[in-house]
């Protein structure tokens, strides 16, 4: 936190972060009292999601050729005033559905300008030796948020009307473009090209590192079998486990072993910190596992409070590893490949999940997404590049770590 320009930053992506994780369950009680239809939750979902999957090769690329800094500046205008327009129709008792879905296409839109932005903001704010702890402390405020952001919004929802969770959503994003025009970033100017070149030169960069590539596969089933495991598990829990409670009590495991696993790997100096991190992510499997087996409540709790608490590790190894072995002039397209990725499995999983539990019943597709976690992550071992040490930056005690100084922001 000592760099002014990181602290503004943290700052903006800490608000954020709490508005982002109070919207989905306003969301989704907002559609179902104005419709009381899942096909239109589905359908406003979704008005979400494609152009966030669409657009994010694009949002890579425009935080290359841009500095990153305006690209994330106008994301959170963009996203502003689509969640304001959202709160509006409301707050104003008679929402449309088709108002409501535009602006949540809008918002992912906004999502796919702003996710590319995230490493180059980071790397461009805090200098080399304080990466691994600048991404630990955004993972706390990952965490901090899943734990406070359903709570708020069902304070908001149970209080006051799912409208304000809009209000409140579009508030921080206002401020943290504010903060983030206040900000100073270091960013590379790219040479004027084509679209497609520049597409192409960030898929080459993905491609010329098989630790990057191979694990990009392994975080993708992780969210994949994830899919799995938050569609499925709830009706388990619901049925056999003892009820509601036991689902939020591993939802709240969950949060809090993602603080502790970021929190973990801000002190951690591993040789191989791809292979440590890819490591840790097999553990999902174990409460995939339990869930299949009908293991008691508590042991499924622990289980997914572990599971997450190797996310939580390998999020600020990740990030850092990336931002240190990725030229940063690619680096925004280079992590735009990585959500996407990412980002697609997850309607995979959630789609497949239920077709196969209703033909097979439940326990078929929770055991096949525990084999294929396990074996997508510790597969990963297999890959030279991921063995091979990769040695993270030292850590810097000096109080007089400052960033480089800021280069000119306009492109060539």
């Amino acid at each position: 936190m000592r760099p002014r320009d990181f602290r503004l930053l943290f700052t903006a992506r800490a608000l954020s972060l709490v508005g982002d994780a109070a919207v989905p369950a306003a969301l989704t009680l907002a559609v179902l009292r104005t419709t009381g239809s899942g096909a239109a939750l589905a359908l406003v979902l979704a008005c979400a999601m494609v152009p966030r999957l669409l657009l994010l090769p694009l949002g890579g690329v425009l935080a290359d050729r841009l500095p990153a800094r305006r690209v994330a500046i106008g994301a959170d205008v963009a996203a502003c005033a689509a969640q304001a327009f959202a709160a509006a129709e409301l707050l104003g008792g008679d929402p449309r559905l088709w108002h409501l879905a535009a602006a949540q296409a809008v918002c992912g839109t906004a999502s796919a300008l702003a996710l590319p932005t995230a490493s180059p903001l980071v790397a461009g704010t805090v200098p080399e030796s304080g990466l691994q702890r600048a991404n630990s402390l955004l993972g706390v405020a990952n965490g901090a948020a899943r734990l406070a952001g359903p709570v708020l919004a069902g304070s908001l929802v149970l209080t006051v009307g799912p409208g304000w969770t809009f209000v409140l959503d579009a508030a921080t994003f206002g401020l943290s473009a504010v903060l983030l025009v206040l900000t100073r970033v270091r960013h590379i100017p790219l040479p004027r090209r084509s679209l497609r070149a520049d597409l192409a030169e960030g898929w080459t960069e993905v491609r010329a590192r098989d630790w990057y590539w191979t694990s990009l596969i392994a975080h993708s089933v992780w969210n994949g079998t994830m899919a799995v495991l938050l569609t499925l598990g709830p009706v388990i829990a619901v049925r056999e486990l003892g009820g509601e409670g036991v689902w939020l009590a591993t939802l709240q495991a969950g949060a809090v072993g993602l603080v502790a696993g970021s929190l973990l790997a801000a002190r951690l100096r591993p040789r191989r910190p791809v292979l440590v991190a890819n490591m840790g992510l097999a553990a999902l499997a174990l409460p995939l596992l339990l869930l299949a087996s009908g293991a008691p409540a508590p042991l499924l709790i622990g289980a997914y409070g572990l599971a997450l608490l190797g996310l939580g590790v390998l999020n600020p190894l990740w990030e850092t590893t990336v931002q240190t072995s990725i030229p940063a002039h690619a680096l925004a397209r280079v992590t735009s490949y990585d959500w996407l990725l990412s980002l697609a499995a997850a309607p995979l999983g959630y789609t497949l999940a239920p077709w196969a539990a209703t033909a097979w019943g439940p326990e078929i597709p929770l055991v096949a997404a525990a084999a294929l976690v396990a074996t997508a992550c510790l597969g990963t071992a297999a890959a030279p590049g991921v063995r091979r040490p990769l040695h993270l930056p030292a850590k810097n005690t000096s109080t007089n770590a400052k960033p480089l100084p800021v280069e000119d922001a306009r492109p060539t």
